[in-house]
């Protein structure tokens, strides 16, 4: 089969490698669509501890089922299925409680385990029993169903900023889960939803999905905007969605007293250490916390919404490639061309 090989830091190589085969508990899928995540970006440009080149990267995967191995009895050939990236080992103490993106082995696929920049790919036994693995509702594109899993992570995100009817929203970013966070927390009841991004491009292209105020934080102080564009106190919830430290130290600084600040977006290994008076945090009572990835309940809960409209999938699909032009849909993502880049290999 053809895979696109992650060799070392900057380098992807198309190549001919085997096809996989299942073993006992395990099956193989068609990719048919693989979104380009920006960890996928960073893991290019800067590696991840978890990766050990040459590998195939890519985690947000749909597909069909081409090949099961005995004792597989929860798919069948011909099934269509998504995965999400986080895969619990199913015995630890966040694994057994449903917080098993916390596991401490922290298997992911496309970092320990081949991803989906590839014709075929293997889901492995403990994938199967324990990961993020579903079918795909009936009506649902792969293109569409391969987006569950950021979607997820967004859900994940807001269930633990405790999002409830009436709050008011603030969300720093417009990228793919920035946008997906605007209809997720019109959906979760947020009557007041505000978008803030540096990129003019970026934020025309968030105007689509219909938030309450769009606020461009170049020039100007985009802290006051906030806060005034909330009532004055500023918005009940913040979110991060991009890798800023500048946009971190501006959630803390705007949100409203009492309020919860989700740092949501992963930062660069490299990027300056936060600089906040803690103080700030002291007297205002607020709440500081982050989310990264998701457990199989939340993926499951994303594919019901796409399917079921509540989010719309292909508004988030500006650009596709074939797998042999892996490097353009990575640079598409890392350019803000648009908002997701797809790759149907």
């Amino acid at each position: 089969m053809r895979a696109a090989l992650f060799t070392g830091l900057d380098k992807m190589e198309l190549a001919d490698v085997p096809t996989p085969r299942p073993g006992p508990g395990e099956m193989v899928i068609r990719v048919r669509s693989c979104a380009v995540c920006g960890s996928d970006v960073r893991i290019f440009h800067h590696g991840n501890p978890r990766v050990h080149p040459p590998q195939i990267i890519g985690h947000e995967v749909a597909g069909e089922v081409v090949d099961l191995g005995p004792g597989v009895d929860r798919f069948r050939l011909g099934d269509r299925v998504a995965l999400a990236a986080d895969v619990p080992c199913g015995l630890c103490h966040w694994c057994q409680n449903g917080m098993g993106n916390n596991c401490r082995i922290n298997y992911a696929i496309g970092y320990q385990f081949p991803g989906g920049f590839a014709e075929y790919m293997l889901i492995n036994k403990l994938t199967l029993d324990f990961g993020p693995v579903h079918r795909v509702p009936d009506g649902l594109s792969f293109d569409e169903a391969a987006l569950a899993e950021p979607l997820a992570c967004a859900i994940n995100g807001l269930e633990l900023s405790r999002l409830s009817v009436g709050d008011s929203l603030c969300i720093i970013g417009a990228g793919p889960i920035g946008c997906m966070m605007i209809e997720l927390g019109r959906h979760m009841g947020a009557t007041n939803i505000l978008i803030v991004q540096r990129s003019a491009r970026r934020l025309e292209l968030a105007r689509a999905f219909a938030a309450d105020h769009y606020i461009g934080s170049e020039g100007g102080d985009v802290v006051e905007q906030v806060r005034q564009a909330a009532g004055g106190e500023g918005p009940d919830v913040v979110v991060t969605t991009c890798g800023s430290v500048d946009a971190h130290e501006q959630a803390i600084q705007m949100v409203r007293n009492r309020g919860r600040v989700n740092l949501f977006g992963g930062l660069a290994k490299d990027a300056r250490p936060l600089s906040i008076p803690s103080n700030l945090i002291h007297y205002k009572e607020c709440f500081v916390h982050g989310s990264h990835g998701c457990v199989p309940r939340h993926h499951r809960a994303a594919l019901d919404l796409l399917a079921r409209g509540v989010v719309k999938g292909q508004r988030y699909i500006t650009h596709r490639f074939p797998l042999d032009r892996i490097l353009e849909a990575i640079g598409a993502n890392e350019d803000r061309l648009g908002l997701k880049a797809m790759v149907n290999p």
